[in-house]
Parts: C-alpha cells; sequence; structure tokens
C-alpha cells in the first residue's frame, strides 16, 4: 500500500470535501488525515488529505478536476523523504541542528550536500559525512558566483534549498530557478527589523522579545511567505551580543520545525501568504 498526499487549492464552493473525499473513496483510497482550510476574504478554498492505497495518479487528478471548479490547483506527492542542498557562510548552529536531526531521524530530508562561500564549515560536514562545496564569493560579480552555486546544485537534483545563515542576498535571476523551494531563516520576528545587523536593531528598540523567523525567498528582501515564527523574552539588562546568543537558539529550532512542515507538505503557499496545517 502506498501513501501519498493530496493538496487541493480552488476557489470555494459548497460540498468541495464530498466531492473531493468521493473521488478518493472511488478509488478506493483511504484517508488516513484530512485538514482543510477556507480564506473567506479571498473565497479560497485549501484542503490537505493524507492518503493510502493504490494510484492511478493521473486518473485520480482527472477525476479531480471534474469535480472542481475551474483553474483548480491539485498534487498528489509521495511521502518519501525529500531531498536538500544547504547553503551556508560561517556560522554553524543551524546547520549543526538540521545535520543532528537528520542523522538521528527527528527531520524526514536527505541532505544531499553542504555548500559554503567558506570553508569553515567544511569540517563540521565531513563529521557527518555530507559533501562539501566551497564556492568562493571572492573575485567575481554576485552573478558569476551564484552560476558556480547553481552549477553544484543541479548536481544534486534536490527538493529544497536551505538557506542556513547564508549571509548573501539572491539575485532574482537566482530565486527565479527555485520558485517557493529556497527556505531562509532570519534573526528577526518579521517583519520586524529587516535586513542586516536585526539583534542591533533590536537593541536600540528596547524590545522585549526577540525572535526568528523562517520563510520561503521571493525577490524582496526578507519578505518572502512566512512558515514558522517563534519568540523569546528579554529585558532591559541584555546587550545587542546577549540578543544575538539567545536568539541563536530560536534560529535554529525555528528553521527546523519549518523545513519540517514543507518536506511533509504541510505548507501551501498562495500569493504572499502561507496555509500551514
Amino acid at each position: 500500500m502506498e501513501r501519498k498526499v493530496l493538496i487541493t487549492e480552488c476557489a470555494d464552493a459548497q460540498g468541495l470535501i464530498t466531492k473531493i473525499t468521493g473521488v478518493c473513496f472511488s478509488h478506493q483510497l483511504n484517508i488516513i488525515k484530512n485538514s482543510e482550510f477556507v480564506d473567506n476574504v479571498q473565497g479560497r478554498f485549501f484542503m490537505r488529505a493524507e492518503l493510502e492505497g493504490e494510484f492511478n495518479d493521473s486518473l485520480i487528478l482527472a477525476d479531480l478536476e471534474e469535480v472542481l471548479p475551474d483553474s483548480s490547483s491539485i498534487k498528489l506527492v509521495n511521502t518519501d523523504k525529500k531531498r536538500i542542498v544547504i547553503l551556508v557562510t560561517k556560522e554553524a548552529h543551524c546547520l549543526g541542528d538540521i545535520l543532528m536531526k537528520a542523522y538521528y531521524g527527528g527531520l524526514d530530508v536527505e541532505i544531499a550536500a553542504i555548500v559554503g562561500n567558506y570553508q569553515n564549515l567544511q569540517p563540521l560536514a565531513d563529521k557527518f559525512d555530507i559533501p562539501f562545496h566551497f564556492v568562493s564569493h571572492e573575485g567575481c560579480t554576485r552573478v558569476e558566483h551564484e552560476k558556480k552555486i547553481v552549477e553544484v546544485i543541479n548536481e544534486y537534483e534536490p527538493d529544497y534549498l536551505v538557506l542556513a545563515k547564508f549571509m548573501r542576498i539572491l539575485t532574482p535571476e537566482f530565486v527565479e530557478q527555485f520558485p517557493n523551494r529556497i527556505i531562509n531563516i532570519h534573526h528577526s520576528f518579521l517583519p520586524a527589523f529587516i535586513g542586516a545587523s536585526p539583534y542591533r536593531q533590536a537593541w536600540e528598540r528596547g524590545v522585549k522579545i526577540i525572535g526568528a523567523t523562517a520563510h520561503f525567498v521571493n525577490n524582496c528582501l526578507d519578505e518572502g511567505p512566512i512558515i514558522k515564527q517563534d519568540v523569546i523574552p528579554v529585558d532591559h539588562s541584555y546587550s545587542a551580543e546577549d540578543l544575538a546568543k539567545n536568539g541563536r537558539d530560536v534560529e535554529k529550532s525555528v528553521l527546523s520545525k519549518a523545513l519540517q512542515l514543507v518536506v511533509h507538505e504541510e505548507v501551501i503557499v498562495y500569493g504572499n501568504k502561507t496555509v500551514v496545517f
């Protein structure tokens, strides 16, 4: 028996759940878990169903298209582990957390490779026997650097790219090659403190909480669809360095939780927002 996830997005209408589950029943598929959401402002319906049975994907999708509104988005996704390539610079905490959780089965991903624009984290990658590719940004333009990175990425054909404190702003040309497939961790509770040095910005404002945000990357800096956020309390006694130190724990936790949601097909992107089941 196979397991797959059915993701549906369409215009809201009466009887959609009955129609979708009816098609599943007609194909003798067992519904293991089902969640749905209606955006009443936009008039959009979203549904995620975990299914078990014998799948004829093309026939199932055709039957669903027959009963659902025009221009519906429907996909059947395998529940196999997703392949990821991780991009890093110098900071180890997010990379280390993902490596440990993947190694011990706490994160359902296959780490195909790690790409760094510095060599600092190669020893960490070597400890887990993960290929590390050093692609220096020095002596080349941003476009030239990204072209070299893409060449490495394409060798591995990943499902997603993870920016684990990769401290480079990506060009629109790079981003459009991986639409809604690049996951970034920003060390701030967005939309506050976008861009560089958010902990310094937070300290200067005297904030009472600090946080982190995992989001998909788009062409607007730190403004892509948000996947996961969390915060911790702080007070006036914290220096900017204290904020950064404590914030690292939030960053790694938020990134790994966001990645788990994405690889389990629990996130639907629409517009610049997400539905997270």
